[in-house]
């Protein structure tokens, strides 16, 4: 069962381990909003870290704490980080929460199982850039606009790996597509105009399957 006016284009199911307590995040029109951070655990074992924000109107900010286990419903929303130490902004991606709850021992789902499923369906935004590692493997990246209610629009960088790469490369700034993955956290290192090398994090969703809708569909 989807959360109550849960849009069909953004749509996030999150399973992992709170890993920092809540703390405030900011306040829109006297609802307070909370984040923190969430472990979930890859196949291989690599954990991503993801940021989660979460209403006050939904749980209790002192029920969340670093060891639960908790299941999220929700969108992945996107915003711009204004920096006035250099005037430039960044783009932030946050798994916003419609619904959560402590997973339990009870629940259909192991206790100890994470889940990480996405689910968008957008348009792209600027020219995929295509490459190949050294190694010869394919990459593509996009930018998917994903829209939201009230004329707003998130947008959420995505990697797509071999046949997807290609698919990706051929595709255009205003073409729609759908695409399923997960969304995952990298690390990596910036050269600073000091010439200090600084690390950061970003983050993204790492696409499964992507396709494009056919033309009756796409006119909907």
């Amino acid at each position: 069962m989807q959360p109550e006016g849960l849009q069909t284009n953004n749509l996030v199911t999150m399973v992992g381990t709170a890993i920092t307590e809540m703390t405030f995040s900011h306040d829109i029109y006297g609802e307070g909003f909370y984040k923190f951070d969430l472990e979930v655990a890859r196949l291989s074992q690599i954990a991503d870290i993801l940021p989660v924000t979460v209403s006050e109107r939904l749980t209790d900010p002192g029920l969340i704490q670093p060891g639960n286990h908790v299941h999220i419903s929700g969108q992945i929303r996107s915003y711009n980080n204004y920096s006035h130490e250099n005037s430039k902004s960044k783009l932030i991606l946050t798994l916003f929460a419609r619904e959560i709850y402590q997973q339990t021992e009870n629940d259909d789902l192991n206790s100890s199982q994470h889940i990480n499923e996405v689910y968008l369906d957008g348009f792209i935004c600027k020219p995929p850039i295509y490459r190949t590692t050294p190694f010869g493997r394919e990459i593509a990246d996009l930018l998917l606009a994903v829209n939201r209610s009230y004329g707003k629009s998130d947008y959420i960088p995505c990697i797509a790996w071999g046949r997807n790469a290609r698919f990706a490369a051929k595709l255009q700034t205003g073409d729609r597509v759908r695409l399923w993955g997960r969304m995952q956290s990298r690390s990596y290192q910036k050269k600073l105009e000091s010439g200090d090398v600084s690390e950061r994090v970003a983050f993204e969703i790492s696409i499964s399957k992507m396709e494009q809708p056919n033309e009756k569909e796409a006119e909907q």
